[in-house]
């Protein structure tokens, strides 16, 4: 902007542009003559005229100048791609430009002793009186952030850069403030936030993903290890279950082959012993009355060693479960077990007719199971009562054992170790050794139920 021209240090120079524009005049219309003093006096004013003419159009294209000038700033003010507002300390706005004004959607006029701070939206109202009393506290620019509201309650994000700014017109504080809209900005940190927040979830998900794949292959090689060692259980159990059931027919054989023994065999050599000491009874002297005596005595021990040997062979395998069948040699066991327990057992048979279609493994199975849960009866139950039956089903023998005794976990007993549960798991594998079904109910006040469930020989295609 050029500078105001200054009248009395360029005197000489507009007094010598002026006598040279008069002298010009001069040349063109020649003055009639007169006196010197007056000519004198009248070039004097002459030229005085000359210089407050140029003068006059000097200062005009200065004020023109100026007024373009002006002009040209207060657009660059009004339009300026920021609000610019000037505020005192108490937040009352004292100049807005257009911008401003179309940042809050108010009319500049009506913005004009009006507080700022109004305009902030609650939240950020705090944040922005703390920075407007820092402003006045601190020299050089401060800056804030804050949430504004437009006339029709918009909000958008604003940035405010201020400083303190020397008095005019009276002695209150002002400053002068710019405030930019940075709603867009913020969504942009926002949806960049979002973004980084998004590729830190997807590098989470890429790291669960290749984690999940790695316990997936390890729970695969696990399932593959578990599915072998499933099946070598299973292979072993089977050679388990058939060498069990080996075992359990090599016993029966044996107990079979060793009552066969002891009542063939060693009860007629007990028998014959017998009847040589009678006949050596018969053929003594009559005053051989110590022999006689002893002789009696002998004979009371062989008859009593042929009670026991009847009794052994009979408990390995009875003779008459060949001989005589299933319902007669369980009678018989019972009759006996109740005489030497004295506990009261009661027998029903309701399929005596049947029991003929029982093939001599299932005679065998039953008549165990049988003489097992007796035996458990009287060692574990403390019952009063016991009831055997035998009745034929749908397909079926059925054979249940049933006591008033007490009662137990029937789970906890069959996977006890060691000695516990035997007997219930081997009347368990016999049943199941001929394709039957063995089950175990125990409660309390009811005592327990032992029950076999055996299809028919020829029922089962065998």
């Amino acid at each position: 902007m050029p500078k105001k021209p200054n009248a009395p240090a360029d005197a000489g120079g507009l007094r010598r542009r002026a006598e040279a524009r008069l002298r010009g005049q001069h040349r063109s219309t020649a003055p009639s003559r007169k006196d010197a003093d007056t000519q004198r006096l009248l070039h004097e004013l002459q030229v005085h005229q000359v210089q407050l003419e140029m003068q006059n159009a000097e200062l005009q294209g200065a004020r023109d100048q100026m007024e373009a000038m002006l002009e040209k700033y207060a657009d660059l003010y009004d339009f300026a791609p920021v609000g610019y507002f000037s505020i005192d300390d108490q937040g009352l706005i004292l100049e807005v430009n257009l911008t401003g004004a179309a940042l809050l959607g108010v009319e500049r006029s009506r913005l004009i002793n009006r507080r700022l701070p109004r305009f902030v939206a609650p939240p950020s109202r705090p944040i922005f009186l703390a920075f407007l009393e820092q402003i006045f506290a601190e020299p050089g620019k401060q800056t804030c952030e804050a949430s504004l509201l437009r006339a029709d309650g918009t909000p958008f994000w604003a940035d405010f850069q201020a400083a303190s700014a020397a008095s005019f017109r009276d002695a209150r504080k002002w400053c002068r403030m710019a405030v930019s809209d940075i709603s867009a900005l913020k969504r942009a940190e926002e949806a960049q936030h979002r973004m980084e927040a998004l590729d830190a979830a997807n590098r989470e998900l890429k790291q669960e993903i290749v984690q999940r794949k790695t316990v997936e292959k390890a729970l695969k090689k696990s399932e593959r290890y578990s599915r072998q060692l499933l099946a070598e259980s299973i292979r072993l159990q089977k050679q388990l279950r058939h060498l069990s059931r080996r075992i359990l027919d090599a016993q029966e054989k044996e107990r079979k082959r060793i009552s066969r023994e002891l009542h063939d065999e060693i009860a007629q050599v007990l028998t014959g012993v017998t009847l040589h000491l009678a006949a050596l009874k018969r053929e003594a002297s009559p005053n051989s009355k110590d022999l006689k005596r002893k002789i009696a005595h002998t004979q009371k021990l062989v008859e009593r060693s042929m009670d026991i040997v009847h009794r052994f062979a009979a408990q390995l395998r009875p003779a008459a479960l060949d001989d005589l069948g299933l319902i007669p040699t369980l009678r018989s066991y019972v009759r006996d077990f109740a005489k030497q327990t004295g506990l009261s057992v009661h027998f029903n048979a309701f399929a005596r007719g049947r029991t003929e279609y029982l093939d001599n493994a299932t005679r065998t199975v039953l008549y165990r199971v049988a003489q097992e849960a007796l035996i458990n009866v009287a060692k574990h139950a403390q019952a009063a009562l016991v009831s055997v039956s035998i009745r034929k089903l749908r397909g079926v023998i059925r054979m249940e054992v049933k006591d008033d005794g007490k009662s137990f976990q029937v789970q906890g007993v069959l996977t006890a170790g060691r000695n516990r549960g035997l007997g219930l798991l081997g009347m368990q594998e016999r049943v199941e050794m001929v394709g039957g079904h063995f089950t175990v109910e125990s409660k309390p006040g009811t005592g327990t139920t032992i029950r076999a469930e055996i299809p028919f020989a020829h029922e089962r295609g065998g």
